[in-house]
């Protein structure tokens, strides 16, 4: 079995943690049995200094089909960062339907929370963001520029398809989890959109019988994340609140140089694409210590949704054995002082 992969490497240190996660993804294939092709697609903020765009006209067409994509990274400090999303990031997950956004928070073995009195494991929980429009959709515009009277409006966008569509996936998780799901909104204060994530929640939930539901505002919802987030199971919430919520959760399970994520199309008609949560971190980039396992466990998400599911384990394993080892080889910002090269050669032993 082939599996053909599209990687975008991106900008800052997406290259060196794409490269690094692609020589284990590599290895993993040797031993169970399957094939991965790459092809690489050097888009990003460079292509848009030189062009004016962070990727040709002709990309989605050229990404379709491919089985997945593997992104590196986006951003640069000379660019603006609504560029670089709107240029690359946004387009390919509204292209491609990607729809829901996974985001796992887990805190590992020999990973020290900021938070005090939880260990390996207490903290274990996955945020479901909607992930094509609600606050992030690309509609408003700008009126009157240059002028005291200068005004901007942005407005979100709910549909009844794509609000259900990650609300079941959630309820899908919750109920192969620990069944509990938690919605987030902010109902008190945005009565139209809002109310009516509430009212799809509700009407999604009698299909669930056996998941028990939390509403929480968000303000609520990232206070509890730190006052008690051994507590969670499956959150659920819109474009902005899932991106607010999943940064919280991958601090409080110890650095953003652990937290995968997948932008998910669920009726697999176009690919899906993996990243680190991470950004672009342009303060490292060439000295060789940026963190490339929040790209290896994007990649066993990755693998997983190829139907590799024994690979795919393979490598959560070997990083969560890798952070349980204390002599194990660690990144600065885990407190330690090897480079890519070592965290990378070291989880290619533990395979």
């Amino acid at each position: 079995m082939t599996h053909r992969i599209a990687v975008i490497p991106g900008d800052g240190i997406g290259p060196e943690v794409v490269d690094a996660s692609l020589s284990i993804v590599a290895d993993a294939a040797d031993e169970y049995g399957f094939s991965i092709e790459t092809t690489r697609f050097d888009w990003g903020s460079e292509r848009y200094v030189e062009t004016g765009a962070m990727m040709p006209e002709d990309a989605l067409d050229r990404l379709e089909s491919f089985d997945a994509i593997l992104l590196g990274a986006v951003g640069h400090p000379e660019v603006p960062d609504h560029v670089t999303l709107h240029g690359l990031l946004l387009p390919i997950r509204k292209g491609f339907d990607q729809g829901v956004c996974v985001r796992p928070s887990v805190l590992f073995p020999g990973i020290e929370s900021p938070l005090r009195g939880y260990g390996a494991g207490d903290i274990d929980f996955v945020v479901y963001r909607e992930n094509t429009e609600g606050e992030y959709a690309d509609v408003g515009g700008r009126e009157h520029r240059g002028f005291p009277h200068d005004v901007a409006v942005q407005s979100a966008v709910f549909t009844r398809e794509a609000t259900e569509t990650v609300v079941r996936a959630a309820f899908e998780a919750a109920s192969e989890r620990e069944g509990t799901l938690t919605s987030v909104t902010k109902s008190n204060a945005q009565a139209h959109s809002m109310v009516f994530w509430d009212e799809v929640v509700d009407d999604v939930a009698t299909e669930y019988p056996a998941v028990a539901v939390e509403r929480l505002l968000v303000d609520a919802a990232c206070m509890d994340l730190v006052r008690r987030p051994e507590e969670f199971d499956v959150l659920v919430a819109s474009n902005l609140f899932g991106d607010i919520l999943t940064d919280i959760g991958a601090q409080i399970t110890g650095s953003m140089g652990l937290a995968p994520s997948a932008n998910v199309d669920p009726d697999g008609d176009y690919p899906s694409m993996f990243e680190p949560v991470h950004g672009s971190a342009p303060d490292i980039v060439g000295r060789g210590i940026a963190n490339p396992i929040a790209a290896v466990l994007s990649c066993s998400m990755l693998l997983d949704d190829l139907g590799e599911g024994d690979a795919a384990d393979a490598l959560w394993d070997a990083v969560s054995a890798q952070l349980d080892d204390p002599g194990a080889p660690r990144t600065p910002d885990l407190g330690g002082d090897a480079g890519t090269e070592d965290v990378t050669a070291d989880l290619r032993s533990r395979l």
